[in-house]
């Protein structure tokens, strides 16, 4: 698809310094941007590469002030990398498959309804009583289970397996493998040290603008529902355990793992192969560094946690920079000992 550097701009309520007849027709790095390329400069460390780019177009600040000429035409807008992102989400609502109809074969109950300008990709399956929007689009080898609701303009990759009675809202993604409302780890341990099988009789909400990664998990209620609230970003491989449930636009990365009836609060990031303990709080905007483990709630908003137990993030920079010097302290304090006087730093 090609476009001016004047329709982009419109499109990102930008002003066009420049040439804006200049014809688009893709998009790249700013260190990588050749002729008919757009590019963005938000991260001031990129700012060598304006005066060097190949591409034709370039996003940046309505405040940047220019060391240099440059041969690019700019869109300035308020904050690039936002403005980037939108146009992202343009050309790839532009550039969707635009596949529509069934692929046969597939099945759909006959008790189940589902809305206009949909696709169905071959061997997809929905079960019974099913309530599926329109612009909704299947992929092939999709498992829909009975009594599922799901809102216009869902996107369900390959091989997804949504279980019964989950809910999905308006405009969710869900990728390849992801399983929806699989049954929450509960076992009831009996005298003889055998386990029962606790029913799993809940299900999982998704609300509206929620993406879940290829091959995350998110098991099913064992009452009620495990609750993943709108804008939320789920990444790949990361496990929601039952009756857990996270909040708006909070963030969880790959290989993270949130234990049963956890409450994440809204606004909060958490970082690759964090570890929550069940039954905790974590209030609106925590973030929690990569690795950490989080033993206990957070009632404090805004607080950065870091570490295995994870605590505040600067008292945790402290003791870590202590930790490197433990055997030199460990040294000068039996020295002390021997000689009653500390010694000399090396």
């Amino acid at each position: 698809m090609e476009f001016t550097v004047g329709q982009i701009a419109e499109v990102l309520h930008g002003a066009v310094e420049g040439n804006g007849d200049q014809r688009i027709d893709r998009l790249a790095k700013i260190e990588e941007g050749q002729a008919g390329s757009l590019s963005f400069l938000a991260n001031p460390k990129y700012e060598p590469f304006l005066y060097s780019t190949g591409a034709t177009a370039v996003i940046v600040s309505r405040t940047l002030e220019l060391r240099q000429p440059v041969t690019a035409a700019l869109i300035r807008v308020e904050d690039p990398y936002t403005s980037f992102t939108a146009l992202l989400e343009f050309y790839q609502q532009a550039t969707r498959t635009g596949k529509r109809g069934v692929e046969e074969p597939a099945y759909m109950a006959a008790s189940s309804t589902i809305g206009g300008n949909h696709y169905r990709g071959a061997f997809s399956y929905i079960g019974e009583n099913c309530k599926i929007g329109a612009d909704v689009v299947i992929f092939p080898h999709v498992f829909i289970g009975d009594r599922v609701k799901i809102g216009d303009g869902t996107i369900l990759y390959a091989g997804a397996k949504i279980y019964a009675e989950t809910v999905i809202g308006r405009n969710c993604v869900v990728h390849a493998g992801a399983v929806i409302g699989s049954d929450g780890f509960g076992f009831a341990p009996q005298p003889d040290g055998s386990y029962r099988t606790i029913p799993q009789i809940g299900n999982v909400v998704l609300q509206d603008n929620v993406s879940i990664g290829a091959n995350a998990t998110i098991d099913c209620a064992t009452m009620g529902a495990t609750v993943i609230r709108e804008g939320a970003k789920i990444d790949n491989l990361v496990q929601i355990a039952h009756n857990v449930e996270i909040g708006r636009h909070t963030v969880v990365a790959a290989q993270a793992g949130i234990s049963g009836s956890t409450k994440i609060g809204d606004f909060c990031v958490l970082a690759g192969q964090v570890g929550l303990a069940g039954h905790l709080t974590l209030a609106n905007r925590t973030t929690v560094t990569a690795q950490s483990g989080v033993g206990k709630s957070i009632k404090e908003e805004g607080v950065f946690l870091q570490g295995s137990p994870a605590f505040g993030l600067r008292d945790s920079l402290r003791a870590n920079a202590i930790f490197r010097h433990l055997p030199d302290l460990e040294r000068r304090l039996r020295l002390l000992e021997q000689n009653g006087r500390p010694p000399e730093k090396p």
